[in-house]
């Protein structure tokens, strides 16, 4: 990567990167949805590095990735799809954030981000439009695998050779 300025953002997507994109229902509705491990750990190394922002399009299961979220230690917004591109542009700059997504739409952010990661299991165009798709699934370690990718490829730290404690203070 050559790029001379370093991103200022990490924005990332809670369903289907944070959480392995499945919402449990009962008859009474959305219910439960499922986050995974290391996640957050991850994040906290990487937010000595950038700010970090989450977004969800899921108006119906909303409290439940915020209070996620929250008690991770981060802020979300409540983002529709239809104006989430447009959004983050003029509230971040979209060449100044590293957005990872898997939505449907959100190849359209890849596509202008200062760089941009897809968990596998994305759709094939989303996939195609992002600089780094993880061999891990969401909620199984995705977005630990892109911060360490991250820390590597932009920061050019190796973070298997780092003592937990480096990063952890």
């Amino acid at each position: 990567m050559k790029k001379k300025t370093k991103p200022k953002y990490f924005i990332l997507d809670v369903d289907g990167v944070i959480t392995n994109g499945q919402m449990i229902y009962d008859k009474s509705g959305k219910k439960y949805k499922i986050f995974g491990q290391d996640d957050h750990d991850s994040l906290k190394i990487m937010k000595k590095y950038l700010k970090i922002y989450f977004v969800s399009g899921d108006k119906i299961g909303f409290k439940i990735s915020k209070k996620r979220v929250e008690d991770m230690g981060f802020k979300l917004k409540y983002l529709p799809v239809d104006i989430r591109e447009s959004w983050l542009d003029k509230h971040f700059g979209l060449k100044n954030c590293i957005y990872m997504g898997d939505g449907i739409f959100d190849h359209l952010i890849m596509n202008k981000a200062y760089y941009s990661i897809a968990p596998n299991g994305s759709l094939k165009h989303v996939k195609n439009s992002a600089n780094y798709v993880t061999k891990n699934k969401p909620a199984q370690r995705a977005v630990a695998e892109a911060v360490i990718h991250l820390l590597n490829k932009i920061y050019r730290i190796d973070f298997t050779k780092k003592s937990s404690e480096i990063f952890l203070k």
